[in-house]
This record gives C-alpha cells, sequence and structure tokens, in this order.
C-alpha cells in the first residue's frame, strides 16, 4: 500500500472544506479529478472516508482518524527540505565528542557553551576517555572527535588530524598539612625536593604516556627520584587520593578548580614544561557537524 503525499493534501482540503467544488478551487483544479483522487485513497485504504449525500459531505469514521494523521504526514513533509538543508550546513545532526578528565576542568565547558549557542540543533554525544582509548575510537570510526592529550603514533597520524588547543603548566597537588609556609599563601612555591617523603601519585603511562613522561621529566630536572605510591587513570581519582593522604601529583593547572578538602594547589620553584590538551579526528570524516565544530575550535584559536 503506498499512499501519496499529493492524495493526503487532497483529502485534508475535502475534510476542511465539507464541500468537494470548494476544495478544487482551492487546490486550483476542477472537481473530477479530485473526486477521482479521493475515490481512488478509499479504494487504496478499503473504506469510505466521506459520507456523501446530494446536499452534504461529512467525514466517515475512517476519515476522523484519517485526519490528525494525514495533517501530522503533510506538515513533517513540508519539514523535510528545511531538515536536509540543515543537516547540510552542519545545523543539526549528531557530534560524539571524547574527552580526557583534565579537559573537563579547562576547555571542555566554554567549548560546550560556545558551539551550543551557534548550533542549538545538534545533538551532542559526550564520552569521558582516556586518550588511549579514544585514539582508538578515533581509528575505528567511532567518535566523530576526542580532546586528548598527544602525542599520537605515527599510525594514528597516518589516519586523524590534529590540532593543539591548549598548553598549560604543571602544577603540585598536595596534602594540605604538608604544605611548607602558610598553606593559605597561594604565592608560597613548593620546591619538589622537599616533598620527597611523599609518594607520587600519577597516571600509567599506557594510558597516557606524554603526560606521564612530561610528570617524571620535572622530578628527573630536580634530581629527584619519586616513589610511585598509586597509579589512576582519572583525574578526580588522582585528586581524591592526595586529599587522603595518599600523596602528591603534578596536574594539569586547570586542574585546580577542582576543589577537595585536604589538597592545596601549589605552583611549583621549579621550572615546569607544559602539557598539551588537542583536538583528534578523522580525515575521511565529511560530517557537516563536526566541520561546523572544527571551525569553531578554529575561531576559538585565532581569537586567543
Amino acid at each position: 500500500m503506498n499512499i501519496e503525499l499529493r492524495q493526503l493534501r487532497y483529502f485534508v482540503a475535502v475534510a476542511e472544506e465539507m464541500h468537494f467544488g470548494r476544495a478544487a478551487l482551492r487546490l486550483h483544479m476542477t472537481q473530477p479529478p479530485l473526486s477521482q483522487t479521493i475515490q481512488a485513497l478509499e479504494a487504496l485504504l478499503g473504506t469510505p472516508l466521506f459520507i456523501r449525500t446530494n446536499r452534504s459531505v461529512a467525514l466517515a469514521p475512517a476519515g476522523l482518524a484519517l485526519l490528525p494523521e494525514a495533517r501530522r504526514m503533510l506538515q513533517q513533509a513540508e519539514m523535510l527540505p528545511d531538515l536536509v538543508q540543515r543537516a547540510a550546513s552542519g545545523k543539526s545532526g549528531l557530534l560524539t565528542l571524547a574527552f580526557v578528565s583534565t579537559a573537563d576542568y579547562s576547555i571542555l565547558p566554554s567549548l560546550l557553551r560556545e558551539f551550543r549557542t551557534a548550533y542549538p540543533q545538534v545533538q551532542i554525544e559526550l564520552k569521558e576517555a582516556t586518550s588511549d582509548v579514544q585514539l582508538e575510537q578515533l581509528m575505528q570510526d567511532q567518535i566523530d572527535a576526542g580532546l586528548l592529550i598527544p602525542p599520537l603514533s605515527d599510525k594514528a597520524r597516518l589516519i586523524l588530524n590534529y590540532q593543539a588547543i591548549l598548553s598549560e603548566p604543571l602544577v603540585l597537588a598536595v596534602p594540605a598539612d604538608h604544605v611548607l609556609g602558610d598553606p593559605d599563601d597561594a604565592k608560597n612555591k613548593i620546591s619538589l625536593n622537599s616533598l620527597s617523603d611523599l609518594p607520587l601519585i600519577i597516571f600509567p603511562r599506557r594510558i597516557s604516556p606524554g603526560l606521564h613522561d612530561t610528570i617524571l621529566s620535572c622530578f628527573r630536572n630536580a634530581g629527584v627520584t619519586p616513589h610511585v605510591g598509586q597509579e589512576a587513570i582519572q583525574m578526580q581519582t588522582i585528586v581524591g587520593l592526595v586529599s587522603a593522604g595518599m600523596g602528591c601529583a603534578l596536574v594539569p593547572q586547570s586542574v585546580s578548580n577542582l576543589k577537595r578538602p585536604g589538597v592545596t594547589y601549589r605552583e611549583l620553584k621549579e621550572t615546569t614544561p607544559s602539557v598539551e590538551t588537542g583536538l583528534a579526528w578523522r580525515k575521511d570524516n565529511a560530517s557537516p557537524v563536526l566541520q561546523a565544530f572544527l571551525e569553531l575550535v578554529q575561531l576559538r584559536k585565532n581569537l586567543c
């Protein structure tokens, strides 16, 4: 059974006018082809839609049931061109975005706000994942883009594009009762040498080799050999372990936005390398929604 939109449009016109002649004038056609079209629709459905007399036309029970559905289908059909155009321009659709936990305290919230403001009809699916998981998901085309910490492997760079977005220094997260000097003095910088008694809480290298190596290089440059007490893959867990007095951690500066009782964030006296966060996506992903997101990221970078 194939019902044409034309048949539904003719049916709605007759149902609203309750007169075949007036409906024909409204549709800019003569009455005979209109009557034939309605009769063909009734034959297709296997039941009368109108009760006809010599003087009047009324909706049959089947017509009463069909009318609201016919109106809905015609309205949806009218919206199709706009829907397709919005999808083609990236103004609607789905963006699947993964992010490392550190991005949640820095660039992710503002990026989402700006993108949602510019493209309110785009659905955003967020997935928190470590850099290694994101790279694997990108390689398998399971997500559109990922906010992650480099490096990318040579194999990944053949398939993925990458753009740096944020570079920030490392700061120390330390139990408040281990801070030297005034713990309320935010300018009180700490030396790694003074914390040799505290175990280090760190990301496993297999999860984030770039961040892991950057953290250890800070200790190496300070002439300190850290004792790794705990490994954790989530920044919230690392800061929670510091709060519990399990050790100290070097974290990207934006993580200091994560406030936990018993944790103090301090700058280091030693010069620390920066940690980079960037966006990766497949080179062959032609999604208009992704392109719209990339344009926003580039515009944001140009303005910074």
